[in-house]
């Protein structure tokens, strides 16, 4: 018997984007949600963009439960976007990133009101206003009480709450007197909450993790996200079990290793320079190549304002499992540069068709079973990956990490997972 997730469980994706937001896919639809949603083994996705008027036509169109779950083909969704702050503090610019998460659809419509007296909101899914996020958040509570603001991925070094480019060193200073409607943080592709743990100011707050997926490709779609028990499907019930963090109901998160994110370590991505923190402080923060400054990954940068040694946890805190997804594993694994070949397709079709979900696989499929349908290496590689052996090298200055499995280094040109020509990807909805 395959072991498989628990029926009670719900894996939601809460930071996702629609084709109206940049450098998106032109076919990323609710369509083309579901079906991925459902293949990932997700059960809940957050809407996306729900600033922009021609993705909220389609929300509207959605089923509501009249709890705060809207659906699509019988899946759920609530009600979300990212919002980009761009203004000065401080006397520094700074530029944060906010994912906002909306009760119904009236409340919505008075978001996009407010918006709309701050500027467009038609050009992007994640559209750009100058307003601080003190006023920003004051100003949605105005609206209602339960609408959810939570600072996006938080150390990226650009658009981030602790970002090395703009952001602040503490949530305080940030949202000043409405840092007491903050109760959860982002914790981005970067980082993990094990590295968050290491900041004492951050104790209070719910860690998550999400997507924030520009495709709908499988290697997108919830390779972060989040796992509860839940026992009405609402948004009071979701939001609550956030605000409680009690690990009775937030079961854990769903991590990609920190390393793999693209900002993990300090780099200058044109030199082909990669280096962990204490090399490039020797080095002044310069490039050895060309001698102008580095990009400040994450890790840099929460040494700086961390106060607890490496591998504090706190008590209470959520835990977390870290994975790769499957298409990766199963392309690095065969030596194939991308994800979207079609011997990697053959291999990811078999075991869907045999274990239900690509989270499946990564989280509870047995190792003998997984061999019977693939082969005896990939299962194994699979097994590490879920018991944390498998080594990553360390993404920099926009480059992806990726794993080793026995490569030293990755061969030249070779950068991560590259976007996906449109005529494959119009074959992918026919998977």
């Amino acid at each position: 018997m395959v072991e498989k997730i628990p029926e009670n469980w719900m894996i939601a994706d809460l930071h996702i984007h629609s084709k109206y937001s940049r450098a998106t896919s032109p076919y990323l639809s609710f369509e083309a949600l579901v079906k991925w949603a459902k293949i990932k083994g997700l059960h809940l996705l957050g809407t996306g963009d729900f600033t922009h008027p021609k993705w909220f036509e389609e929300i509207k169109k959605l089923k509501s439960n009249d709890k705060g779950f809207y659906y699509f083909e019988e899946f759920p969704f609530i009600i979300s976007g990212e919002i980009s702050l761009m203004y000065s503090d401080g006397g520094k610019g700074r530029r944060i990133h906010l994912i906002v998460l909306v009760p119904n659809i009236g409340i919505a419509e008075r978001i996009n009101s407010y918006f709309d007296s701050k500027g467009r909101r038609d050009y992007d899914g994640r559209p750009i206003f100058n307003i601080s996020a003190d006023e920003f958040v004051r100003e949605m509570k105005k609206i209602s009480k339960d609408i959810e603001v939570i600072p996006a991925h938080i150390w990226t070094p650009w658009f981030s709450l602790f970002g090395s480019m703009s952001g602040f060193d503490t949530v305080e200073e940030c949202f000043k007197d409405q840092t007491k409607h903050i109760f959860a943080m982002e914790t981005g592709l970067s980082s993990d909450p094990e590295m968050n743990w290491r900041l004492s100011q951050l104790d209070k707050y719910a860690l998550v993790s999400n997507s924030d997926l520009h495709s709908f490709w499988p290697w997108r779609i919830g390779r972060e996200a989040n796992v509860f028990e839940m026992r009405e499907l609402s948004y009071k019930e979701f939001i609550g079990i956030i605000h409680e963090k009690n690990p009775k109901r937030f079961l854990y998160t769903i991590e990609v290793d920190p390393s793999y994110g693209k900002y993990h370590y300090d780099g200058h991505r044109a030199c082909n320079v990669c280096m962990n923190p204490s090399e490039a402080i020797k080095r002044q923060n310069r490039c050895p190549v060309c001698g102008r400054q580095l990009t400040i990954g994450v890790m840099h940068r929460v040494e700086e304002l961390a106060d607890r040694p490496e591998g504090y946890k706190p008590e209470g805190a959520i835990p977390f499992k870290s994975l790769i997804p499957l298409s990766e594993v199963i392309s690095n694994s065969i030596g194939v540069s991308q994800p979207f070949s079609k011997k990697v397709w053959a291999i990811y079709s078999k075991l869907i068709d045999r274990f239900g979900s690509e989270l499946n696989v990564l989280l509870e499929a047995p190792k003998d079973e997984m061999a019977k349908v693939a082969d005896d290496k990939l299962a194994s590689v699979i097994m590490g990956i879920r018991n944390g052996e498998i080594e990553i090298k360390p993404g920099y200055d926009g480059v992806y990490g990726y794993p080793v499995f026995g490569k030293e280094n990755r061969p030249k040109g070779e950068e991560g997972p590259q976007p996906m020509p449109l005529d494959k990807q119009k074959n992918l909805m026919e998977f």
